[in-house]
């Protein structure tokens, strides 16, 4: 079932065109990840499906209605948005600001309900931030902030999570230990788009990879079509080893080039 529909999005900041006839359909189940060099207007592209920018042209849809059609209260619980930014100035505890994720789900002045609680505790568990519920988020790092975003946007359980660089600034296990509920949080039934700029961690967990590259989607599909010498060279101007370790993809960029005929690139695929 496809739950996110974009259709010939366009988008200009000024004279710049930042995005340009951009189609894309996402389906329940499935975990896009969203790839290109800086610039090239992957967060502009979140930020009008959540309805925070207004392109000059195109539609977007979810379950087959305009977003713009629906009621803001619906729309809240079927689609959420996770920034770029982690800055967070509120003196709250943890789970004051996770549980705020649950407003969607609220009638007004309505306290939280157990099952309320329930998806709480379930999404600072799953973002393995429950052992700090009672600190207050200013008294957190950057990378655990982060995680305690990302447990407010799961806590609401929408249909279509938006995550703009989910794992930015974060240690190597707690970024694949994000990426993999993002993952299961997908495989669960719901639709992810996560912006990201790790590679492998993009071909080993997202089913779909998407390319943007100066306004257009360059490439689609499955990671081994996408993250190919020649896309690597035309849009990040680098050269990578791309190999395979434990079942899963390695793409490591190793040096700049401007020359997408290079053909030199060390491989293990094999």
């Amino acid at each position: 079932m496809i739950q996110l529909s974009v259709s010939a999005l366009s988008k200009s900041f000024g004279a710049r065109r930042v995005l340009e006839n951009i189609s894309l359909d996402v389906r329940a189940g499935e975990m896009i990840g969203l790839i290109g060099p800086n610039g090239s207007g992957k967060s502009t592209l979140l930020r009008c499906i959540a309805g925070l920018l207004t392109p000059e042209a195109g539609d977007i849809r979810i379950k087959d209605e305009l977003r713009d059609e629906i009621d803001p209260g619906l729309l809240a619980r079927q689609l959420s948005y996770l920034p770029q930014s982690g800055e967070v100035n509120w003196d709250v505890t943890v789970e004051v600001l996770v549980a705020l994720g649950r407003l969607p789900h609220q009638g007004r002045w309505r306290a939280l309900t157990g099952t309320d609680r329930e998806a709480v505790t379930r999404a600072m568990e799953a973002c393995d931030i429950a052992s700090f519920r009672d600190r207050l988020v200013t008294e957190l790092s950057g990378g655990e902030r982060s995680r305690v975003l990302l447990a407010r946007a799961m806590a609401g359980e929408p249909d279509i999570l938006l995550a703009d660089e989910p794992i930015s600034g974060l240690d190597p296990g707690h970024a694949i230990d994000v990426m993999d509920r993002l993952g299961r949080l997908a495989h669960s039934g719901k639709s992810v788009i996560v912006v990201i700029h790790d590679l492998t961690l993009a071909a080993r967990y997202c089913d779909r990879l998407v390319l943007l590259h100066e306004a257009h989607i360059t490439a689609d599909g499955p990671s081994e079509a996408v993250l190919t010498e020649d896309n690597l060279a035309r849009c990040y101007g680098v050269k990578a080893f791309r190999g395979m370790a434990e079942g899963g993809a390695v793409i490591v960029p190793i040096r700049r080039t401007g020359r997408a005929e290079d053909s030199d690139v060390p491989s293990n695929e094999g």
